[in-house]
């Protein structure tokens, strides 16, 4: 049984897999559903959704509400604090965990913007897209695409 971690308006609650399976759903069209719960009849409605963010825009009986989704691994990255590296206002990008660079999105002398994908790291059997923690310019690559880095390892340069 699988558990979520689901951010309804900033508000958290979990949910497991069983309860959502429970729940008697009418898909009326691409965007539209009627839920039945407990006896109780809801119309929700899809307006936007981001799946890489893991995010959702919802109308339920007329109220708009804003969804973020934590899956079993979201939780566990946010556990070991590997989310802390994209937070930090720092210049240097460090691998957030031991793994191998399958691209190198930047060069050096390139102007880079806060939240700019730099690499993909892949560990832990996922593609993890680093982005630049702050605006600047790349002054140095540390790494060459088929490196295998360690966890906090020095990556990227940003001055």
């Amino acid at each position: 049984m699988k558990t979520y971690v689901v951010s309804v308006n900033d508000e958290e609650i979990t949910v497991n897999s069983e309860e959502v399976s429970k729940l008697n759903i009418v898909k009326d069209s691409d965007e539209e559903y009627h839920i039945l719960e407990d006896n109780k009849k809801y119309n929700a409605k899809l307006i936007s959704a981001n799946f890489l963010e893991k995010t959702l825009k919802v109308e339920v009986n007329g109220n708009s509400y804003t969804i973020a989704i934590a899956d079993e691994y979201d939780q566990m990255v946010k556990k070991m604090g590997l989310l802390a590296v994209n937070t930090k206002k720092e210049k240097n990008i460090n691998a957030p965990m031991p793994g191998l660079i399958l691209d190198i999105l930047v060069t050096e002398g390139q102007e880079v913007k806060e939240g700019e994908q730099v690499l993909v790291l892949s560990a832990m059997k996922m593609e993890n897209i680093i982005t630049a923690p702050s605006d600047g310019v790349v002054s140095v690559v540390n790494v060459a695409k088929d490196d295998a880095v360690e966890k906090g390892q020095l990556l990227i340069e940003i001055a």
